[in-house]
């Protein structure tokens, strides 16, 4: 939860800490051209995303779904923040993602109607967690793999 606030003209942003789970396996982000059709596979599991723009299809979608001959550079963690939040909430992801973004931790996230997904590279999952509590963001009990 982030609160706006005027002061002399600027504004800040005062934080308070978000709850957030992790979802349980390994995500994989993928790319196709703009055009292709959606595979069966994409849809299937407990979180899936798929974005069409004019410019390209992205899926995210467990790893383990992906067949043959469909690769994915990285495995990622799916971390899910306790929302719902108001749309006249600014700044929710801001919070949770600029303990992140000033370890160099790489992201990709995802909005929903009621709340956020942050997807981070394997790699860095034990240093993004420590980063989050750091902060004061509170990993739900039973929600590690």
């Amino acid at each position: 939860m982030l609160v706006d606030q005027e002061e002399g003209g600027t504004r800040r942003h005062s934080r308070y800490p978000l709850k957030f789970r992790r979802l349980r396996g390994r995500f994989a982000i993928v790319h196709f051209a703009a055009d292709a059709a959606v595979p069966d596979w994409a849809g299937k599991g407990e979180f899936t995303s798929i974005t069409r723009t004019s410019a390209e299809l992205s899926i995210v979608c467990a790893a383990q779904n992906l067949p043959a001959g469909v690769n994915s550079p990285h495995c990622w963690i799916c971390l899910q923040l306790e929302g719902p939040f108001p749309f006249s909430q600014a700044g929710v992801l801001l919070s949770f993602i600029e303990p992140l973004s000033n370890r160099g931790i790489p992201i990709f996230a995802i909005s929903t109607y009621d709340t956020d997904y942050v997807l981070i590279q394997e790699e860095f999952a034990d240093q993004a967690l420590g980063a989050l509590e750091q902060a004061g963001h509170q990993l739900l009990a039973g929600t590690r793999p």
